[in-house]
């Protein structure tokens, strides 16, 4: 009778190691698969990150273009003035200039 239980004891034994065996397999694969979750929002948060700066610099850029040619259109309507006044000191009839233009004086937009 001893003989019986010994053998019952060692098949509940593999069984056991086999199931112990799975659930571990299991629950190493389940921990991988929640580790990498974080690491993947991490490079998606560095592409996110690097398109905003790039975003940045390219705004910047274009604000300091705007910046000058405002510049350059207030310093040709100034001169463009400054024309009109030698003709008009002349005492000639300057040409009326186009209504985008006259628009530009008046609201200065």
């Amino acid at each position: 009778m001893n003989g019986i239980w010994g053998i019952v004891g060692a098949g509940i034994t593999v069984i056991g190691t086999i199931t112990m065996g799975f659930l571990t397999y299991r629950g190493t694969r389940t921990a991988a698969r929640i580790n990498a979750g974080p690491a993947g929002r991490q490079v998606d948060l560095s592409v996110l990150q690097a398109s905003v700066d790039r975003l940045k610099e390219e705004c910047s850029d274009l604000r300091q273009e705007q910046v000058r040619t405002r510049g350059v259109l207030w310093s040709i309507s100034r001169w463009a003035l400054v024309l009109r006044d030698q003709v008009v000191g002349a005492g000639e009839t300057p040409q009326p200039p186009p209504s985008d233009v006259e628009d530009f004086y008046r609201t200065g937009v």
